[in-house]
């Protein structure tokens, strides 16, 4: 990755039954966020050893492209108001890559 590109790693752990509907969302979410001028990548892993853990890594141009994700509609609509109500927990970790 280039200096000056954000990375964020977010662990998501749903509420116990809500699993399937979080990866509805985020299945929603994915392609509209990857079309965001700004996004270099979005994946989405599941726990092998623990299956109700979430793993998001995403990768934006910079500071500004991962705020215009945050302000975006499908994030506001789909992430603040459908999924992060289905989360036990939530741990985001924003990381700067370096040469």
């Amino acid at each position: 990755m280039s200096a000056g590109v954000i990375t964020v790693v977010a662990r998501w752990q749903p509420v116990d039954g809500k699993l399937g509907d979080v990866l509805a969302l985020l299945a929603q979410v994915r392609p509209q966020t990857l079309a965001e001028p700004g996004c270099l990548g979005y994946e989405v892993y599941r726990g092998v050893d623990s299956p109700h853990s979430l793993l998001l890594l995403e990768h934006y141009r910079d500071a500004a492209a991962l705020e215009a994700h945050r302000q975006s509609a499908h994030y506001q609509s789909l992430v603040v108001t459908r999924a992060l109500p289905l989360l036990a927990a939530r741990e985001v970790q924003l990381l700067e890559a370096r040469a």
